[in-house]
């Protein structure tokens, strides 16, 4: 399996003022910085929680079609899905039609392509390397759609990246990092 990230979040979960607050800094010296370790954080904590956070489009590339009759996508939450695409041993792509052939679930967790009604996945010997492309928009949407627990997690780490801009130094315990895995837990995905 392979995921790709087509269209990278327009925005990120914090605003800059949102962070300097936190850190109590009231100087524009650091905010290239700041910007940084606040799109660090997102990264962080997306690859943390197998979830994504701000609106964002992937493509999902499995090697063969699902055993049975769902296939649930990396990243949640699911939005939409925008396509479903398998290509044929000869390099012939197709594409399936939604509501004919699939339906999009959004509601389960991680969101899944479901069979149509007595619809099955094709039967078509597919090519040998990524042979079907799922291109979908996951991401619980805007900065405001963000548990906030999750927010306070990035502001802590965030923190501790800010004041610790070194490597750490061994034996020395973070019971930050604790807290910011803490605060993530109770979104973290386990599938994939």
């Amino acid at each position: 399996m392979a995921l790709v990230i087509q269209t990278e979040p327009a925005e990120e979960p914090l605003s800059i003022e949102e962070v300097k607050t936190h850190l109590r800094v009231d100087m524009d010296d650091d905010d290239d910085l700041i910007q940084n370790l606040i799109t660090s954080s997102r990264q962080y904590a997306e690859s943390y929680l197998k979830r994504a956070l701000i609106s964002q489009t992937w493509k999902y590339y499995p090697e063969e079609w699902p055993d049975g009759d769902y296939m649930e996508l990396p990243m949640p939450p699911l939005q939409t899905v925008s396509s479903v695409v398998y290509t044929d041993y000869n390099s012939t792509p197709a594409t399936m039609t939604l509501t004919t052939n699939y339906v999009v679930d959004t509601y389960h967790e991680p969101g899944r392509v479901v069979l149509a009604y007595g619809q099955t996945w094709p039967s078509t010997t597919l090519t040998v390397t990524n042979p079907i492309c799922v291109t979908y928009v996951c991401g619980f949407g805007t900065p405001e759609d963000i548990p906030r627990a999750i927010k306070s997690a990035m502001l802590i780490y965030i923190g501790t990246l800010y004041e610790q801009r070194e490597s750490i130094i061994v034996g020395q315990t973070f019971s930050h990092l604790k807290t910011v895995e803490a605060l993530l837990e109770p979104y973290r995905i386990y599938a994939f």
